[in-house]
């Protein structure tokens, strides 16, 4: 059964380059392959949660090569998590892409793919060189994405993207060659047992390795101060390409839980939760920016960016209590978030496309043709994302605040969050009631039309709000079981010491 883990990253690698055979064939095939293999990977993401779920670990070594030498994939309760979450959120990005946007470039679905191969590998990989090289595939395929349409109202925030992003990869390279020097290992499972053995004389190099990590996953996971490339360049891509963005700075909180609470977790001995300090305020730090950008928003689309920053700084202020509960909490608030603000880019999509030359700007306007359908879905998305009940936002920013114990963790965490949450209500009300019921006399010419697909594909990410609300409680149990997956390291680190070997390709 160890071959299934292959599937998430054989299936987008397989996928795409079809795609790349078929560049000249009728839209209609590419389309409908394109889905296709979205469909399938949703499948054996599927899949795979079930196997995860017994809690026990999974691996696969590519050509029978053991671990700490060979490439190894390994499968556990986090990894399957963010798999299916990833997939959920291709299927309906992919849908709407489908019958609207796909049409600038022959290329969209083979980058569209390859997006997804990265992110799979990063989720997968059990070596931090090959996290490296997943982060290389999906930035590079980013890229391609974030560049479809033309103007330098879309070049030059790509050209940013690019530019930091670049600079970031080196850095990750230094510092993965920093922690290779002296521990001659790359191994996730293999650097968690050598990091506590680590000499004195050694001990300096090892840290700067390990704060350099932390400062490119704070990059990708858009954290104050790296937090300014992020609102223009989800603002200038197109809508399912923002909205599949919506996962990348996930990249990076999921490469600070993994790495952060294995290699340098609570038996890293003098290195033990390695710069957890500066997380906490950091992250509260990016809350707030978030907030403040998003009050200031002259467009819906800006307004959704800034919550991608709101959300990334809830994220990580929950991890960085440092606790099981806090990293439980997170994990389900981790999915609210990525569905919800995914489905917000969607839905202010077919927002702008019925205003004219009003689009998405927060301004007054001539009154939609769908405006009640249109309002809906906004204001459900808003009030999961600001966290008002009885929606998913409510039960996942209770769960952060009932992590806190009692301290200035705990009145700093309070006080970020429901300050937060209320001046985020603020903004969000103001832009509706602009956008929705501030009308003016006329009429647009030639609104988009509102197919079925794209309301099914905006809809069902928003939707996803009242479905995590339904199945709380198995949601629930499976993170809680997740955190505590993660911090008893134990089996994870018998993988290496068993040196398991299962067959490969």
């Amino acid at each position: 059964m160890n071959h299934w883990l292959t599937a998430p990253i054989l299936i987008p690698l397989l996928g795409g380059i079809i795609q790349i055979f078929i560049g000249y064939a009728p839209i209609s095939l590419r389309r409908t392959l394109a889905l296709s293999t979205t469909v399938l990977l949703l499948v054996s993401t599927i899949g795979l949660l079930a196997l995860a779920s017994d809690g026990s670990y999974r691996v696969y070594t590519f050509g029978n090569w053991a671990p700490p030498f060979g490439i190894v994939l390994i499968l556990d309760r986090l990894s399957a998590l963010m798999l299916l979450m990833t997939a959920i959120l291709a299927f309906f990005c992919h849908l709407f892409a489908v019958h609207k946007t796909d049409e600038s470039s022959r290329q969209f679905h083979a980058l569209f793919l390859f997006q997804l191969l990265g992110l799979n590998i990063a989720f997968l990989t059990g070596d931090l060189f090959n996290l490296f090289v997943a982060f290389e595939v999906l930035l590079i395929a980013s890229y391609g994405l974030l560049m479809q349409g033309t103007g330098t109202k879309r070049t030059i925030p790509s050209l940013h993207y690019v530019v930091l992003n670049l600079a970031g990869s080196a850095v990750f390279l230094i510092s993965v060659g920093m922690l290779y020097s002296v521990t001659g290992t790359l191994n996730m499972a293999d650097l968690a047992v050598k990091v506590p053995q680590v000499s004195a004389e050694d001990l300096p190099l090892v840290k700067a390795g390990g704060l350099m990590l932390l400062v490119v996953f704070g990059l990708k996971a858009a954290i104050l101060p790296l937090c300014f490339w992020l609102p223009k360049a989800y603002g200038a891509a197109t809508a399912p390409v923002a909205a599949l963005f919506a996962v990348m700075t996930k990249v990076g909180f999921y490469a600070i839980v993994r790495v952060f609470t294995l290699i340098f977790g609570a038996d890293a001995g003098p290195l033990a939760h390695l710069g957890l300090d500066w997380l906490f305020p950091l992250a509260l730090a990016t809350l707030a920016m978030g907030v403040v950008g998003a009050i200031g928003s002259r467009s819906l689309r800006t307004l959704i960016t800034w919550q991608v920053i709101i959300s990334i700084g809830t994220l990580l202020a929950a991890v960085g209590l440092g606790t099981q509960e806090g990293t439980s909490a997170a994990l389900f608030y981790l999915l609210n978030t990525t569905w919800i603000v995914a489905g917000l880019f969607l839905v202010v999509d077919l927002i702008a496309g019925q205003r004219g030359a009003a689009a998405d700007k927060i301004v007054t306007a001539p009154p939609m043709y769908n405006r009640t359908l249109l309002s809906v879905l906004f204001m459900l998305g808003a009030v999961a994302s600001v966290g008002l009940p009885p929606l998913s936002g409510f039960f996942a920013k209770l769960l952060i605040l009932q992590a806190a114990t009692p301290g200035p963790q705990l009145a700093w965490l309070w006080g970020g969050l429901i300050i937060g949450s209320f001046f985020t209500l603020i903004a969000y009300s103001r832009a509706g009631s602009i956008v929705f019921w501030r009308t003016v006399e006329g009429h647009v010419s030639q609104p988009e039309r509102l197919t079925l697909p794209l309301t099914v594909a905006a809809g069902g990410l928003v939707g996803m709000a009242v479905v995590i609300v339904l199945l709380a409680g198995p949601i629930s149990a499976y993170v809680d079981a997740t955190a505590e997956q993660l911090f008893n390291t134990s089996e994870y680190l018998a993988i290496l010491q068993a040196q398991v070997v299962v067959g490969g390709l």
